[in-house]
Parts: structure tokens; sequence; C-alpha cells
């Protein structure tokens, strides 16, 4: 082997080594780099969700035609906690329950009845972080010590997700399939008929519909279970349109509250509720009393939209309306009581629904406390889970627990049809 031979011989393999070594030393970095992404995401996977700019879908507990997800709240010190948390789009306060102050541990300012404090600077959702900066104090209600930590009579929800936060997104409300996606502006692909709405400066909701040809402003509100119109409003319609189905109390999704009015409660059901081109068929509105903000009409609640999916374009001023299902609607079929959740997690009778012109349930009396249907206990759970025991196939009888006078009786309910859609 000659000298110039073996010259070129090791410069190949000089050069061969030398591309070796940078190909090792490049995958040593990328090895590197991976470790360091790994380590990163476990560490602080809500910043990698909210760098990236895609939207985050949640599954929905849907309680009561409420939207309840899980927030994660960053506590002082430094980790995060899972609460339960409701979607409402009608409320512009952010509420915490009292034992999220004080994991928060943040010094509260209490005026008589109610008190507020600094809320966190982000809450997570799936993955992705939310900013509650400019979203205002968060309430909470003034309590002795003793009282019993419930932020909404029979719901779960620790924290409420207001208009005030939910403006800087996109929204998808999934009823049908009971999914919640929402992700910075521009990131959803709506799907549906789009609405035209009006946006106030703390993000709540009005829009135009249609009840029988005529236009009323509506506000949008997830945080109520059914839609509710003025009093006023709902007595005229069922004057002028004796053939709606109507009646006289609050059941399901129109028993929503501890307020006396549920007592007052009347409920009609409407042959449709048009917004835009967007038609809802049979919907049940409820009566609120006249105490309407501003020039509305009422509110659009869950029960409206069972079986559909809405969109929520804030930066748009759009909302999109897409049916999922065309199930009939055949009337509402409960045993007649209406409830009272108490801060104890029980459930006081407080009005027997009539039915064809007599009491719906007899043996019940005003007064009397629900403590259990059909063997399965009531107390402690939440409004909706007692509305589902209380449902079911018209005519079936569910067996009522009772506390009367400090004595349990078991008395028979009978699931009846009201607001019936039926043609005799």
């Amino acid at each position: 082997m000659t000298e110039s031979s073996i010259i070129q011989k090791y410069r190949w393999r000089l050069a061969a080594s030398n591309k070796t070594t940078r190909t090792i030393e490049r995958m040593k970095r990328a090895v590197i780099c991976l470790l360091i992404l790994i380590g990163f995401t476990r560490s602080t996977p809500s910043l990698l969700a909210q760098s990236s700019g895609k939207a985050v879908t949640v599954p929905v507990t849907l309680d009561h035609n409420r939207i309840v997800i899980d927030i994660y709240l960053p506590l002082k010190d430094g980790t995060t906690k899972r609460v339960r948390g409701l979607v409402d789009t009608g409320t512009a306060e952010i509420l915490i329950s009292l034992r999220l102050e004080q994991l928060l541990d943040k010094n509260a300012t209490c005026v008589t009845d109610s008190c507020s404090i600094a809320p966190p600077a982000t809450i997570t959702i799936g993955g992705m972080v939310l900013s509650l900066t400019g979203a205002g104090p968060a309430k909470m209600p003034a309590r002795p010590a003793d009282f019993n930590d419930v932020l909404i009579r029979g719901m779960s929800p620790e924290i409420v997700l207001t208009s005030t936060i939910l403006k800087n997104y996109d929204l998808v409300v999934d009823y049908a399939n009971r999914q919640f996606t929402i992700g910075p502006p521009g990131s959803i692909k709506f799907a549906g008929t789009p609405v035209p709405v009006k946006i106030s400066s703390d993000g709540r909701i009005t829009l135009s519909a249609k009840v029988d040809g005529r236009s009323y402003d509506f506000g949008l509100d997830t945080g109520l279970s059914a839609s509710m119109v003025k009093s006023a409003l709902l007595d005229q319609w069922h004057k002028d349109k004796p053939a709606w189905p109507f009646v006289t109390g609050a059941l399901g999704a129109a028993n929503m509250s501890d307020s006396p009015d549920d007592m007052r409660r009347e409920m009609i059901r409407l042959p449709s509720l048009q917004m835009g081109s967007p038609l809802l068929p049979e919907v049940m509105v409820a009566s609120t009393g006249d105490a309407v903000p501003g020039t509305l009409t009422g509110f659009i609640g869950g029960e409206a939209f069972k079986g559909a999916r809405i969109g929520i374009d804030y930066a748009h001023s759009t909302l999109y309306v897409e049916k999922l299902s065309s199930l009939p609607v055949s009337g509402l079929d409960v045993v007649g009581l209406t409830l009272r959740p108490e801060v104890n997690g029980r459930y006081t009778v407080v009005a027997v629904v009539p039915y064809g012109g007599q009491l719906s349930v007899g043996d019940v009396k005003v007064g009397d406390v629900l403590l259990g249907v059909d063997g399965a206990p009531v107390t402690g759970a939440t409004m909706g889970q007692v509305w589902s025991l209380l449902g079911g196939e018209p005519g079936r009888t569910r067996k009522l627990i009772i506390e009367r006078d400090g004595k349990r009786l078991t008395v028979d309910g009978t699931v009846r049809r009201f607001l019936s859609t039926e043609k005799n």
C-alpha cells in the first residue's frame, strides 16, 4: 500500500468517524430535548395546552340540565385541587364555596351577608389554563362556622364559571353527548346554524327568539335547568292559547331552587321557540315573576337544548345551534311534588301539584320531608338525581319514604304525565 493510498484510507475513516460523531451528537441532543419535554409535560401540562392554542374537550355531568365539569384550582402551597364547577353563561360574578375560600387562603372582605376575595390568577380545564384576570372578585356567603357549606342548594359545584371568564374563549356545550369544549378565539370550527346575538361588557348573551310569530328578547343562561319567562307573559299565553299544555306548580327542570317562587310557579309547553332559522320544538318554560332585568322577556335554559349542541363564538357575537336528536316530546312524566332543597341535604315538600282536578299524590302533605324513593336515599343527592328517581313511565308507582312529625312513613306516588303534548 502506497503512502498516498494509506493517507486516502485514513482520510475516509476520519471523515466517516466525524460523520458518525456528528450523528451521535445530534441523537444525544434529540434525546436530551425529548427527556426535557417529557419532564416539562408531566410537571406543567396546562402550559403546553395553553401555548398550543388548541381547544380542549372534557366530559360533562348533566345534572338537572346544568353543565357541571372538573376544574383545577392552584393552591398557595403549589399544588392543585380538583373541584366541581358549574358553567353559567347567565351569571357575571364568580361564586365559590366557603371551603374553597379557606383552601385558597386569601383574606376576605365581608359586608353584611356576603364576602369577596381575589380569585386565583388562573384555573385549569382539561389541561388548558384559563386566565381570571379582569373577572372581578369571587363572591361567597358570609355564614357562621357551623353552617353547612353549600354553594348552590341541591347541587354539587363549589365554583361557578361565569360569563366574565367565558367571554374570552370559544365554547361548545354538547347537551346530547355530554361534552364541554373550550378554546382560544378562533380555535373551534363551529357547526350548526348561526344565530346573531348581543354580548354585554360582562359577557352575558341576549338573543331574539320567536314564539307564535312574535319576537322576544331572551338571555342565554346555561346555569338554569329550565327556560323562564315573566309571569304576566306566561299567563297571557295561557289565556290566549288554552290548547298549549299548562300546569300550576314547579316540576322536574322547573323545580330548581329554594325560592318561595317555586311554590307559585306555573309551567307551559310552547309549540316551538325559533331563533332565526333554528327551531326548537316543544319547549317547556316556567314563570319567574316579573323581576327580569332590562328589556328581557326571560331566559333560555338547559331544558330547551336537550338533544342539541350549541356553540358560542363570543368574538363574533354568534350562537350556533345544532339539533342532534329529533325524539318526540310526549310530556313531563314525574311524581307531582315540588321540593325545596335544604342546606342539610334534605328535601322538603312545599307543594303537591294538582292532576285531573285533585292532588296528584294524596298521601303526601306540605311540610313532609322526602327521605327516599324506591329504596334509594335522596338526602345528600342532587336535585337532578332526585328528579331522575321521581320520573318514569306514566302510571308507575314509586315508593316514597317520607318523614312527618318525626315519624317515617311509606306512601305510594304515581308517576303522572304533565304538560302532555299528545292529541286527544
